[in-house]
C-alpha cells in the first residue's frame, strides 16, 4: 500500500472512531443524547435461538465486511483472525475450519464449490466448500472490505483504492479491473457488487455507480447517485458503502449524506431517489425497502415510488446493523448483542432476542428458514421463527348403534 494510501486510510478510521465516541458516550462540552432505552412490549412473534459457533477474531472497530454465505448445502463463517469454517445449516455443526494466516476483512462468497475470502493485506483466498484444502491464493495488492460475489467463471471484487475488479475463478488470474477516483478522504467501507444477469453494478466511494459487462469489464453506464456538497471534506462524504439489493432487473443503493434509490439496471436511469443518509445494508421483501438512518430510524419505502411508509425510532443511537427481512417482520441488531425484529406492515415491534452481549456489527443474512448474524466478536448465532402449537380438538363421542 502507498504511503498516501496509508494516511488516509488511518485519518478516516481515527476520524470514524472519534465521532462514534462522541456520538455513544457524549462529551462533557456537549448535550448529546444516550442511547434509547428498551422499549417494552408484548411479543407477537415467536423467535428462538437454533445454535451458535465461535468464527474466531474480534472486528468490533474496523469496519470489515465479514458476513455468512450460504450455497443451499452448508452456511460459510469467516473471522478477522484468518479462521474460515464451514457449518451444516439445521444442526450448527461444524464441518470442516480451515486458518488461512490472513487477518480477513471480507466474505466469504460461495458457489460453485467454492469459497473465497480476501484479506487486509491484499490476499484474495480460494478453497474447496467440500473439505476446505485450498485451491489458490493471490496477492491482489489491496484491502478488501465488501463479501465478492462468484458468476461467471469469475470472482469479483470492489478494493478499497476505487477499484472492480475480476479474477478467474479457475486460478485467480485478473480477467478485468475499472475504478473510479477516489476522494481525499472517504468512510472506512466498500458496497458488495451487485449482479443482474451478466451486469456487475460497483458502488464507489465519489457518490457514482458503474455498471460493467461481467465477461469483459466494458463499462455499460455510469450514474451519479449522491452529488457531494457542502465546504467542507467532511460534508461532501457520499461513500456508496452500504449492500446494495436487487430485485428483477432493478438495484436499490444508498449513499452516505446522500440518496436511497432504485436504478434501472438496463439503462442507469434513477427510477425514483429520496433523501436519506445511510452506511448500512439495505433490506427488501416483495413490498418494501428498508434502510437504517439519521441516528438509527429505520424506515420502510414502498419500492415502486420509495415513498416511506413507516418509520421506527426505537434504536436510535443504538448503533444498528442494517435492516433484513424474515419471515413477517425486519431483523436488525445492535450494540448489545440484542437482534429486534419489526412488523414489515407497521414497524411495530413483535420480537426481541439476545445473541449475546457482543456488539452485532454485521446486517442480518438470511439463509432458508434461518437468520444469521454474527457479533464483532466473532460468534455466529442462527435463529428461527417457531410456529405456534395448534390446540388439540377433542375427537367427538360417537353412539355405539350397532352401525
Amino acid at each position: 500500500m502507498k504511503v498516501t494510501q496509508y494516511f488516509r486510510l488511518l485519518t478516516v478510521v481515527l476520524l470514524a472512531a472519534s465521532l462514534s465516541a462522541c456520538s455513544i458516550f457524549g462529551d462533557k462540552d456537549k448535550d448529546v443524547l444516550p442511547p434509547k432505552e428498551l422499549l417494552k412490549f408484548k411479543p407477537s412473534l415467536a423467535v428462538k435461538k437454533a445454535w451458535s459457533a465461535n468464527v474466531g477474531g474480534d472486528a468490533e472497530y474496523l469496519r470489515l465486511g465479514l458476513r455468512p454465505v450460504g450455497d443451499g448445502k452448508r452456511i460459510y463463517a469467516a473471522g478477522s483472525d484468518g479462521e474460515l469454517s464451514a457449518f451444516q445449516p439445521d444442526s450448527g455443526k461444524r464441518l470442516w475450519r480451515v486458518k488461512t494466516e490472513a487477518s480477513l476483512s471480507g466474505g466469504p462468497a460461495a458457489a460453485n464449490d467454492m469459497v473465497v475470502v480476501a484479506s487486509s493485506d491484499g490476499e484474495l483466498i480460494c478453497v474447496s466448500a467440500i473439505d476446505g484444502h485450498t485451491l489458490w491464493r493471490v496477492n491482489i495488492a489491496s484491502e478488501v472490505l465488501a463479501a465478492p460475489i462468484i458468476a461467471d467463471n469469475a470472482i469479483i471484487v470492489r478494493t478499497v483504492d476505487g477499484k472492480l475488479r475480476a479474477f478467474e475463478a479457475v486460478d485467480g488470474k485478473e480477467r478485468w479491473s475499472v475504478e473510479q477516483p477516489v476522494p481525499d478522504l472517504s468512510l472506512r467501507g466498500t458496497s458488495a457488487p451487485a449482479l443482474v444477469g451478466n451486469t456487475v453494478v460497483g458502488g464507489f466511494d465519489n457518490g457514482r455507480l458503474m455498471a460493467v459487462d461481467i465477461t469483459n469489464g466494458e463499462t455499460l453506464w455510469e450514474a451519479m447517485l449522491s452529488p457531494p456538497s457542502g465546504r467542507s471534506d467532511l460534508e461532501r462524504l457520499v461513500d456508496v458503502d452500504s449492500y446494495m439489493v436487487v430485485a428483477g432487473q432493478d438495484v436499490y443503493a444508498a449513499g452516505f449524506q446522500g440518496q436511497i434509490a432504485a436504478v434501472a439496471v438496463e439503462s442507469g436511469q434513477a427510477l425514483w431517489s429520496r433523501e436519506h443518509s445511510t452506511y448500512n445494508g439495505l433490506g427488501i421483501d416483495w413490498n418494501n425497502l428498508y434502510a437504517v438512518v439519521d441516528e438509527g430510524d429505520l424506515v420502510a419505502l414502498k419500492r415502486t415510488n420509495g415513498v416511506e411508509l413507516w418509520r421506527q425510532e426505537a434504536l436510535q443511537r443504538r448503533w444498528p446493523t442494517g435492516a433484513t427481512a424474515f419471515d413477517t417482520a425486519v431483523a436488525i441488531g445492535d450494540f448489545e448483542g440484542y437482534v429486534h425484529f419489526f412488523n414489515a406492515v407497521d414497524g411495530s415491534p413483535v420480537a426481541r432476542v439476545r445473541a449475546g452481549k457482543e456488539p452485532l456489527t454485521g446486517t442480518p443474512v438470511v439463509i432458508g428458514n434461518t437468520l444469521f448474524i454474527q457479533s464483532a466478536s466473532g460468534s455466529l448465532t442462527a435463529f428461527r421463527v417457531v410456529a405456534p402449537k395448534k390446540a388439540r380438538k377433542k375427537a367427538p363421542d360417537t353412539a355405539s348403534d350397532g352401525s
